[in-house]
């Protein structure tokens, strides 16, 4: 038994914010344009309207698909919403409207699963995986800084070795949150710099090592077999990791996002996600699909470009914000 060995611990990354109520408005904050162009649509729908009919439900489908929330994923809540009007649970809009709200949650409610990172070995290993662009390196610096202020002794791993840039991204989010990060050179395999980074990690008694890996199509197989090359490299330190694949999504892509779940959930496992460049985008409605098609744990919205703008995955809090008011 290798002397770094320790007993099971059990590591949950919640949100750094501390009350609901500074979370909700942050939320509100970041989805400023997503929940935008919801209130102008539902609110043009539903002017004027005393009663709800089949047009009204017709109309709502037709708005929840240019919403981004997809089309099965909308017939699923129109099917629920034309039963609820013919029990005559929703025969006005205010009804409509909480009885939408409740099922848009019940999509999401099953994916809000925080972060756990259960281990006999330590550290945890977060392995970080999604396209160029979509924000891993960002993430990772955002992340780190939630487990520090948990009092988690955190490294970071440059596995990004494709691009210049991104090694030296990683190497200023370390400075930032005073970690230390395991690089080497542009060109490096990406799965020997990690598998150097968890022994270093394993040998000075880090709780998490948080690893980046080359941004890639989902379409580009042999970059796709690259990915899975780490995760065989790390568990011949310890079987148990990766502990945590997380993939990152730009939600600003819209269904493009759904694709890529798809395809890197089928080649490595997903098990957790983070959709990110919320507060950029009125293409929120995205995380409706995802959550009803893949069923992937949702683990972090991102809503801005600051350090704390990283917040735990809430359902309620998610569509509540979404039709917040400016007043709420």
């Amino acid at each position: 038994m290798l002397d770094f060995l320790k007993r099971k611990k059990t590591t949950t990354v919640d949100n750094t914010p501390t009350t609901s109520k500074s979370v909700f408005s942050h939320l509100k904050q970041g989805l400023s344009k997503t929940r935008q162009f919801f209130a102008q649509g539902i609110g043009h729908l539903f002017l004027g309207k005393t009663v709800v009919d089949a047009a009204l439900i017709e109309a709502l489908e037709e708005f929840l698909i240019s919403a981004d929330v997809g089309v099965e994923t909308t017939e699923k809540i129109i099917h629920d919403l034309s039963k609820r009007l013919k029990q005559n649970e929703c025969a006005d809009p205010v009804k409509l409207l909480l009885a939408l709200k409740e099922d848009l949650n019940q999509l999401l409610i099953n994916c809000q699963q925080p972060l756990i990172l259960e281990t006999e070995m330590s550290p945890a290993v977060i392995l970080l995986v999604g396209v160029n662009g979509a924000g891993k390196t960002t993430t990772i610096g955002k992340l780190a800084k939630k487990l520090q202020a948990q009092g988690k002794k955190v490294m970071l791993a440059a596995g990004d070795t494709f691009r210049a840039a991104a090694i030296e991204q990683l190497k200023i989010w370390g400075e930032r949150n005073n970690v230390p990060v395991v690089m080497q050179q542009m060109g490096s395999d990406s799965a020997s710099v990690i598998f150097d980074a968890l022994q270093m990690a394993q040998s000075k008694g880090f709780d998490v090592l948080i690893a980046d890996t080359a941004g890639r199509l989902h379409t580009q197989d042999s970059l796709m077999e690259e990915l899975k090359k780490v995760v065989r490299v790390i568990r011949k330190l310890d079987k148990t990791a990766p502990h945590e694949i997380l993939l990152v999504l730009d939600a600003s892509i819209g269904q493009n996002a759904l694709i890529q779940a798809k395809k890197f959930h089928e080649a490595l496992g997903v098990t957790g996600i983070t959709l990110t460049k919320l507060d950029g985008t009125a293409k929120g409605g995205i995380i409706f699909n995802i959550a009803n098609t893949l069923n992937i744990p949702i683990r972090f919205v991102g809503v801005g470009e600051g350090i704390d703008d990283l917040d735990s995955f809430d359902s309620a809090l998610f569509v509540e914000a979404l039709f917040a008011t400016e007043s709420q």
